[in-house]
């Protein structure tokens, strides 16, 4: 089925799903520890090692989690509802694997021991005693949301909300994730932003997506990310800093007049010196940016030695798999 999709909206599909993962990747061996960032971002590798002991190339829970939804997705029947018991069974089971890394607030609603079906519910009570506690676990995994119908932003919209709500039950998580999977989604259909403004545009034309009386809430954080410098987005392990840090290194980032695809590494790049929590500023930054650019415009040494795991015990997976799973994702 997948002869009927447009080469380029292929590319940009992949682009934010492989984005994202680069990103991890390379962010990943930087995860809060600032001090081993390089004075030149040029000189950043997927060198590995970080909170995870990640081997070079690997990316971490952002991803891991990012395919629990992507392999719902790919496996989905035409017409068929997305399933959203089978997205919190994956995360349930990915969680009882102990993997080497998971947030805090992640880990405590999937660790609790309930049944896919009641994980929503049980989400709420969580965030209920929580309060305006919420980090940035919803927003680092949603790339692949936009996929779901490329043409039906109603529908993007309101999975990104409850694929959010399964861990992170919070407005300020799930309407992140509405915001930034529909700019995802326009880019994959061919916006094309090339300033700051253009960028604060493409995620801000979704703000009549989210409720009403929270939409100058929004639009006030879109405004700050394009006016101030990445580094006033830090700490970023709230979802809104993440988010606002994302966005900011993207606009910021130079468009290089000779090559301008070489937006997506510089941008990637930009997000992971911000420093903090390097893998998933970077795999929001990259979802968004792979989107705008395609997959066609990652380094192919990144997408050489890219790879990672489901589940702790499971076969690797590499960037060719996440390919087929995107290609199957767009089909159905």
């Amino acid at each position: 089925m997948t002869d009927r999709i447009d080469p380029g909206v292929l590319d940009r599909a992949l682009g934010a799903v492989l984005g994202s993962a680069c990103g991890d990747a390379l962010g990943a061996g930087y995860e809060f520890q600032d001090h081993l960032l390089p004075p030149d971002p040029a000189r950043l590798t997927m060198r590995g090692g970080g909170l995870g002991n990640w081997a070079e190339g690997e990316w971490t829970d952002d991803t891991q989690m990012s395919l629990g939804i992507l392999d719902v997705l790919a496996e989905r029947l035409d017409d068929e509802p997305v399933d959203l018991v089978a997205i919190g069974q994956n995360f349930l089971d990915w969680a009882a694997t102990d993997p080497p890394d998971i947030g805090n607030h992640t880990r405590e609603v999937l660790e609790a021991g309930v049944e896919a079906v009641d994980l929503l519910d049980w989400s709420n009570e969580v965030q209920e005693l929580r309060g305006d506690l919420v980090g940035n676990g919803g927003l680092m995994r949603s790339a692949p949301v936009a996929l779901i119908a490329l043409y039906d932003r109603e529908v993007v919209a309101h999975l990104a909300a409850e694929a959010s709500r399964l861990t992170h039950a919070h407005a300020d998580s799930w309407e992140a994730c509405v915001l930034w999977c529909e700019a995802i989604r326009l880019a994959i259909g061919g916006a094309s932003p090339v300033s700051a403004d253009q960028w604060a545009e493409l995620v801000a034309s979704a703000l009549d997506l989210v409720n009403e009386d929270r939409r100058a809430v929004w639009e006030e954080r879109i405004d700050e990310a394009v006016l101030l410098p990445q580094q006033a987005f830090k700490p970023n392990g709230w979802v809104v800093h993440a988010f606002q840090a994302a966005l900011s290194a993207i606009a910021h980032t130079p468009i290089p007049r000779e090559e301008p695809s070489g937006h997506l590494e510089d941008a990637i790049r930009t997000t992971v010196m911000i420093g903090g929590d390097t893998d998933t500023v970077a795999a929001i930054a990259g979802a968004l940016v792979g989107a705008r650019w395609g997959a066609s415009a990652l380094p192919a040494e990144w997408l050489e030695i890219l790879h990672g795991i489901r589940r702790t015990g499971d076969p690797v997976v590499r960037a060719a798999e996440i390919g087929d799973l995107v290609r199957s994702s767009l089909g159905s």
